[in-house]
């Protein structure tokens, strides 16, 4: 009992997912002796759902990786694992015997009224049973953990990430680009650790004449149509893209390593899924977004910066369209940033 309270401390000293989720298998793998153990994490997109695995322990021995960043080598979807979709689609514990007798459950993990993790252990056909209670309870106060760090990073009307977590997720992606610097050359061409190609991005996205809704209909009916906007941008872009409501009618995508090309795709897709949604009471409205490519030597300002400037040319150009600041400079529709010492800024 000693040990679990003392694993308990341990866990609740943590704030960042990562660590918690090393606190937990720690706890878990000293207290149970599991034969194999898997925390992952859900992400869904639409109406598929692909599982992150980061963190756990097996054959290979034990592994952590960064929760907030998931690794595509390291996810698969959802639907690959019975017991998985199980636990996820019916939100209880999936249990099966192994071929070898052993235990395998499946425990769901829930925040704001959805699934975020699935733990999966494996255990001794012998496991005792007041040892199984207080799995239970381990999982039970993971749970609750967990939650009240959602409460803390979430933005409690849409669900996506907030503010207060937005500096911390980019620094972990400016760290990324940082190292996309170190690509080596296969065959003439730039692969990416991990064999992604293309570079991060950020885009600043501001739906159109939002305070002509707030003022003719009313703030609740303002709130409707961010929460909406809101699971659009979650059906719309990919699983491993960071969404964020950066305040009022303003939300921050930071999207995982693409192409231009691939890139303009996505953005053209939402704006289409908002343009074409029939908002309640209020019928359509629209999106404008601006995007920049992350660069090596960037702080988050940066890169912002030049997500308004792209974002200020499509609200002056017509609204409900995307804008790269990158094109725009190359075209010459806006000019070099200019700073305050007199020096030409072009990035």
């Amino acid at each position: 009992m000693l040990k679990l309270i003392d694993h308990i401390v341990r866990i609740s000293a943590r704030r960042d997912r990562t660590e918690i989720n090393t606190a937990l298998l720690d706890a878990m793998l000293e207290l149970f002796g599991p034969q194999s153990l898997r925390i992952y994490r859900c992400f869904a997109s639409g109406s598929k759902v692909v599982v992150f695995a980061c963190a756990g322990f097996g054959a290979e021995g034990s592994f952590s990786h960064n929760a907030y960043l998931p690794e595509r080598r390291y996810c698969k979807p959802i639907e690959q694992d019975r017991l998985l979709r199980q636990a996820f689609r019916e939100g209880s514990i999936a249990f099966d015997i192994q071929s070898d007798g052993s235990n395998r459950l499946i425990f769901p993990v829930s925040s704001m009224n959805r699934i975020i993790y699935l733990v999966d252990i494996v255990i001794s056909e012998t496991f005792p049973a007041d040892q199984r209670v207080l799995l239970m309870g381990l999982i039970e106060y993971f749970t609750h953990h967990i939650a009240l760090l959602d409460y803390g990073e979430g933005d409690t009307l849409t669900g996506l990430a907030n503010r207060k977590t937005f500096d911390k997720h980019l620094f972990e992606v400016l760290g990324q680009a940082a190292n996309d610097e170190k690509n080596t050359f296969i065959s003439g061409q730039r692969r990416r650790k991990g064999g992604q190609d293309g570079q991060h991005w950020l885009a600043v996205c501001d739906i159109d004449h939002f305070k002509r809704v707030n003022d003719t209909y009313g703030h609740l009916i303002g709130d409707e149509v961010l929460v909406m906007f809101a699971r659009l941008m979650s059906d719309s872009f990919r699983y491993d893209d960071q969404l964020f409501r950066f305040g009022g009618e303003e939300f921050i995508a930071v999207l995982q390593p693409a192409s231009q090309t691939s890139v303009n795709a996505i953005f053209e897709r939402f704006r289409q899924a908002v343009e074409a949604h029939v908002f309640s009471r209020v019928g359509h409205v629209t999106v404008s977004i601006g995007y920049s490519q992350l660069l090596p030597n960037d702080t988050p300002s940066d890169v912002i910066d030049r997500a308004d400037e792209a974002l200020y040319f499509a609200k002056r150009n017509g609204r409900n369209q995307s804008a790269c600041f990158e094109n725009l400079l190359a075209e010459g529709k806006i000019a070099p940033k200019t700073s305050a010492k007199g020096e030409i800024e072009l990035f």
